[in-house]
């Protein structure tokens, strides 16, 4: 069995303490496989801000190829299509974005199971999740228990159902989307506003009481350490383009300063 067929990035976190992920905003396979050779425990393709589709996510996923990094994707929408896609490809793990009821989230846990369980539609015998069919009984038999599904947690409609959500059989982690929840709660740019982080301790609270992994973004007062202080499980602090912007500015800053020094005069 290869690596891609056992990764159970749920399992790992559990027994092995908090990861770290990297946001993939740019689509491409060179940038994936740099950053899945850095060592980050897992890649988030964002499908839901950036521009790639199923064509360029399935390209990402085999440049992982090799490494010990689990692939995840957040989709655009809570979406059964989106979902049946992205899980065909071979993602280990599923972020659906803006979860906002408990209904909301027994849908997504419908979309990625088989029936009897669910409403995924099965092309097991020819997707590239299963070796284009190679192993496609040993997929079915162990997916549910593999796929780590994520609900994000971003609006007010979602903080009040975050118990609930947090209870749904199938969930395996609440994610904190603190830039969105910052924004509905009327504090736009404002993430580590006392307001805020009152709705974002309310969520880690549910995560933890319901057995749920707890997963969010670093933001400029709650970095990392603090992050994993607070019980995260799976920390997102940065991404490919901000990797890439902040590499370039560093160049270039010390350039000048090079040239400053060294001018006439």
């Amino acid at each position: 069995m290869t690596a891609d067929r056992q990764f159970d990035l749920k399992a790992r976190l559990r027994d092995d303490g908090p990861g770290l992920a990297c946001w993939l905003m740019l689509g491409s396979t060179a940038v994936t496989e740099i950053m899945a050779r850095a060592g980050y425990d897992a890649v988030m393709i964002d499908m839901e801000h950036g521009p790639m589709g199923f064509s360029e996510a399935t390209e990402m996923l085999r440049a992982l190829n090799g490494f010990d990094v689990a692939p995840l994707a957040r989709i655009p929408a809570n979406d059964p299509v989106y979902l049946k896609r992205i899980l065909d490809t071979g993602v280990t793990g599923v972020m659906v974005p803006a979860v906002q009821s408990a209904a909301d989230a027994r849908q997504a846990v419908a979309s990625c199971r088989y029936p009897p369980d669910g409403h995924r539609g099965l092309a097991a015998t020819v997707v590239r999740a299963t070796g284009h069919g190679a192993f496609w009984q040993e997929y079915l038999a162990g997916v549910a228990e593999r796929l780590t599904l994520i609900c994000q947690i971003e609006s007010p409609e979602g903080l009040t159902a975050v118990e609930e959500i947090a209870g749904v059989d199938g969930v395996d982690m609440l994610f904190v989307g603190p830039f969105d929840l910052s924004a509905q709660l009327g504090y736009l740019g404002q993430p580590d506003h006392p307001e805020v982080q009152k709705a974002v301790q309310r969520i880690e609270r549910a995560a933890k009481a319901a057995g749920k992994l707890l997963g969010g973004i670093a933001t400029p007062e709650r970095g990392p350490e603090r992050l994993i202080q607070a019980g995260y499980d799976l920390l997102i602090a940065n991404s490919d383009v901000a990797h890439l912007r902040a590499g370039a500015d560093a160049s270039i800053a010390q350039f000048r300063d090079l040239k400053a020094k060294h001018a006439p005069g």
